[in-house]
């Protein structure tokens, strides 16, 4: 029990970590973005750069440290179930090269508005325009990303549930999350005009199972099987 102990407080540690980075790193550009106004978008990007450029690197150490996160889930939850736990691991490692390209918009769009002599060929209108649209990219890549965020949680979820270190009603929340971040990924791409008011509902359930998992593991840990 020391290791399972070992490796679940490590991956409380980890997931707390890309929850932090994560968050700020993934919502930061898009709280930038002036909806059809290319040119206050780009005074946005301009005046925080430095902030922006943070939020790149933010991003950045949250996908790669989701690498070891699901890596140290995978040991902890092995010999549970090893059929769910290599699609655990599958779904996280096909999720973030994605991650990491769609990252590439950032820097894109942070390339058009830097100055850059190489761009002085287009007019300053144009170069906004270009950045604008590789920051809408980015918010589409989100949602495409997002799918396999998504279903990374069902296994994970009927990993907690079958397990019995683990309270159930974790993993019950973690499989309603599946769900939930496909139904904001689809109706993101399908009715991105009412994105914010479908993410507001459908995704307390997922904050609630994430959430409630990173404490599990941070304090308890895992709580004793039964012989």
């Amino acid at each position: 029990m020391n290791s399972k102990k070992k490796n679940a407080r490590i991956a409380g540690i980890l997931y707390l970590i890309i929850a932090i980075t994560g968050g700020f790193g993934i919502m930061y550009a898009p709280s930038i973005i002036v909806s059809r106004d290319a040119t206050a978008t780009a005074s946005n990007l301009i005046n925080s750069e430095f902030i922006y450029s943070l939020s790149i690197i933010s991003n950045l150490i949250s996908q790669a440290l989701t690498i070891f996160l699901v890596l140290t889930l995978s040991r902890l939850f092995k010999d549970i179930n090893l059929k769910l736990t290599k699609y655990m691991v599958t779904f996280v490692l096909v999720g973030v090269p994605i991650s990491f390209l769609n990252i590439l918009n950032l820097v894109a769009a942070q390339m058009f508005v830097g100055g850059a002599e190489f761009l002085e060929v287009f007019e300053t209108s144009q170069l906004n325009s270009l950045a604008l649209v590789f920051l809408n990219l980015y918010e589409f890549g989100i949602a495409v990303v997002g799918i396999f965020w998504g279903l990374w949680l069902f296994p994970f979820g009927m990993l907690i549930i079958k397990s019995k270190f683990i309270p159930k009603i974790i993993g019950i929340f973690l499989t309603i999350g599946c769900f939930a971040y496909l139904i904001d990924s689809f109706s993101s791409i399908l009715f991105p005009e009412y994105k914010e008011s479908i993410s507001a509902i459908i995704m307390i359930p997922l904050a609630i199972g994430e959430f409630s998992t990173i404490l599990w593991l941070l304090i308890k840990g895992v709580k004793a099987e039964k012989q």
